[in-house]
Order: C-alpha cells, then sequence, then structure tokens
C-alpha cells in the first residue's frame, strides 16, 4: 500500500553487515518499496554497503529487480549442482536438524569452491607463499564480484547525490575507520566499485582494495553499523531511520560448541548496534535539556557569553525515531548462517526481511513524529 512520505526531514536505511544474511535487508527493502516509502539516505557496511550500491545505484523501478538478480547470481554454487534446488527443497521436509546439516553442506562447498558471481578460492593457495602483493593476500578473490556489480550499478546516478549514499570501510594501514560519501568530504561525486568492495572485503577471506594508494578492509572490523554516523550528522534533523540487522542479540544458552561460536558472532556483530543507539539517546535528550534551559538565559546574556553561544550550537531540539529490523535466528541456522549461500536459504531471509517490514509499516503510529516530550524512540517489533 503506497502512503505519504512520513513527516521526517531526513529518511535513513542503515544497513548491517553479515554476508549472506544480507538477502533479509532485501526484503526489507522490497516492503519499504511496496509501501512508497522511499529513503533519502542510505548507510551500509559490509554487505549492507553492496546492498546500498544495488539499491543506489538502481532505476528507482528496477531495484528491487536488480537486488534479487544481484543475489540469484551470488547464491549459485561455483560449481554447478542440479539437483542442489530439490535436495535443498527435499530436505527441507525433513525437518530442521536435516536442513541444518544440508546447509552446512552447502556453506563447506561455498567455502572450498566459491561463489558464481562472487568470490573464487586462489590457485594455488595463499598460504604457499610467504610474500605476497597486499591485493593477494587472501583466500579467495573477489574479482567476479566487480563483474557482477558493473552489470547492476550505475556510478553515475550514485554521484549524481540522491540518495546520499554512506558506506564505511578501515583503512588498513592507519587502522582509522573513514566513510566514503557521495554528497560530501573526499569522495563526493567520485564513489567507485572500489568503495563499496573495500567495505566488504573482511580478511583474510577476501584482500584489501585499493583506493588512491590507500588499502581498505571491511567496517564490521571497526563498527557493523553506520547508525551513528547517520544520527550524528550536522545539521540535525528530526529523522527516521531503519536500521536492519542482521545480527540478534536475545538468543539461546549454547550447548555446544558449535552454537557456542555462533553465539559469540550474534553477540560481537549486535552489541554495537544496541550501544550506539543507547548512546544517541542519551546524547539527544541531553542536548534538548541544554536546549530548555537556554530559554532562561536572558537574549543579551545568551549573544555575548561564551559559554551560551558554545552550549546554543550544541542545543538540538530533533526528533529520531529508529524502527530495528533485526534477523531472527531459525531452527535450521548455524554457526555458518553469514557464508551459507543456498539459494532456498537466501529466498528465506528474503521472504522474513519482507514480512518483517510489512509488519512493521502496519504500526502506522511508529511512521509518526514521537510525542512531543519525547525525542528519541526506537521500535522493534520482535520486541513488543
Amino acid at each position: 500500500m503506497r502512503r505519504p512520505r512520513p513527516p521526517f526531514r531526513t529518511i535513513a536505511l542503515v544497513l548491517q553487515g553479515g554476508g549472506a544474511l544480507g538477502a533479509y535487508q532485501a526484503g526489507v527493502y522490497q516492503g519499504l518499496n511496496d509501501g512508497g516509502i522511499e529513503p533519502d539516505w542510505l548507510a551500509g557496511i559490509s554487505i549492507g554497503a553492496i546492498n546500498t550500491a544495488l539499491i543506489a545505484g538502481s532505476p528507482p523501478a528496477q531495484r528491487v529487480a536488480n537486488l534479487r538478480t544481484f543475489w540469484e547470481t551470488v547464491c549459485r554454487p561455483a560449481i554447478a549442482q542440479p539437483l542442489a534446488a530439490v535436495m535443498q527443497s527435499w530436505v527441507g521436509q525433513l525437518g530442521d536438524e536435516a536442513r541444518r546439516m544440508f546447509n552446512a553442506v552447502t556453506a563447506w562447498r561455498g567455502v572450498v569452491e566459491g561463489q558464481e558471481g562472487f568470490f573464487k578460492p586462489r590457485l594455488p593457495p595463499p598460504w604457499l607463499s610467504v610474500s605476497l602483493p597486499p591485493a593477494e593476500a587472501s583466500y579467495y578473490d573477489i574479482s567476479p564480484l566487480r563483474t557482477t556489480l558493473a552489470q547492476l550499478v550505475d556510478l553515475e546516478r550514485i554521484n549524481a547525490g540522491s540518495p546520499r549514499v554512506s558506506v564505511g570501510a578501515v583503512n588498513v594501514r592507519t587502522g582509522n575507520f573513514e566513510y566514503f560519501d557521495n554528497t560530501v568530504g573526499p569522495w563526493k561525486g567520485r564513489l567507485r566499485l572500489e568503495h563499496f568492495m573495500a567495505s566488504g572485503a573482511l580478511p583474510p577471506g577476501f584482500p584489501p582494495v585499493e583506493i588512491d594508494g590507500e588499502y581498505y578492509w571491511d567496517g564490521g572490523l571497526v563498527s557493523n553499523t553506520p547508525l551513528g554516523h547517520v544520527l550524528a550528522d550536522e545539521p540535525r534533523h528530526d529523522t527516521l531511520a531503519f536500521q536492519v540487522d542482521l545480527w540478534s542479540a536475545l538468543g539461546m544458552v549454547p550447548t555446544n560448541i558449535w552454537d557456542a561460536q555462533e553465539r559469540q558472532k550474534d553477540i560481537q556483530y549486535s552489541s554495537r548496534t544496541r550501544a550506539i543507539t543507547d548512546l544517541m539517546a542519551r546524547e539527544q535528550e541531553l542536548r534538548n535539556i541544554v536546549r530548555e534551559l537556554l530559554k532562561y538565559v536572558p537574549q543579551d546574556t545568551r549573544l555575548s557569553d561564551h559559554w551560551c553561544t558554545r552550549a546554543d550550537q550544541w542545543a538540538c531540539g530533533r526528533q529520531v525515531s529508529v524502527i530495528h529490523l533485526i534477523y531472527q535466528e531459525k531452527e535450521w541456522d548455524g554457526l555458518a548462517k553469514d557464508y551459507e549461500f543456498g539459494p532456498q536459504t537466501m529466498r528465506d531471509h528474503w521472504a522474513s526481511g519482507l514480512d518483517d517490514i510489512r509488519a512493521s509499516l502496519a504500526h502506522k503510529e511508529w511512521l509518526e513524529l514521537p510525542p512531543h516530550h519525547e525525542r528519541f524512540v526506537t521500535h522493534d517489533l520482535h520486541r513488543q
């Protein structure tokens, strides 16, 4: 159902990293598109940056189709197995444990063979050499990803600046986190495919990506979500952020070593989002307190006093609403869920994202400005 634009100056779609789980984000975008909500800022890290490139680099009417083409492409095994889809469908009818074992085999095949249109193993293996060029110091070659993106992403459209695009990566030499942005900063109007690939270059699987003489790795090494970057932008506007997370902070206490490793991933990659959300909520509360207190200061003092001038620059009464869309663990998920690219699994992830955004958009009040006395609110379908 199409709907009027929510009454926020900025509508942001914030996409976390999570490998094969990124199909969930594609489902979320489809639901937003179906509902007539068009984000004017796309911010992503890792697989979130790849999805950002596909959305921003496609004509609006073609975005969902290009997302589908990408995910259908990279979820094909490098070595075709004609009956694989039939087998997975059949195994799924045998129950969650059978599906989990089949998914583990699919993930193992991806590790050994690579994924069509995404990555392929290096031959000879890199551990046979003690010194390699930086762009070859990895288990996999990601040149197939560049070819796939080049067929689907229009860089001129991205660099035109609408919607705004921000993707994060880490400078390997300095260890500093950096955002590549199409509207501000040194990369304004000149983003390349390498910027998006760099954001998803997770070592040691993928090599660092060279950009203007510097090498960059996956932004998830420092922060797995760009929510803080979006909410810290100046000038501060009323903002509605759809925060799409691929790792859930909530989960079961593991009872074996494999589940323990999987749970460790969930906590490691989800905790950053929780911390940033709490920090931003607290900061906005303090900014609004300063704004209200300044009303009691005489106008001439506000204009002449140094501390009042600084406080006035910091004060802010904007309103923020964050709608969390968090992938929920399936019984058949396992340790390899972020690199299990099976076609049926991809479609299930996509469907989950679509279901979650549709259910979230059914809460019409979530798309309105918060009550006047509230400056920062969060909504989460799965915590209602």
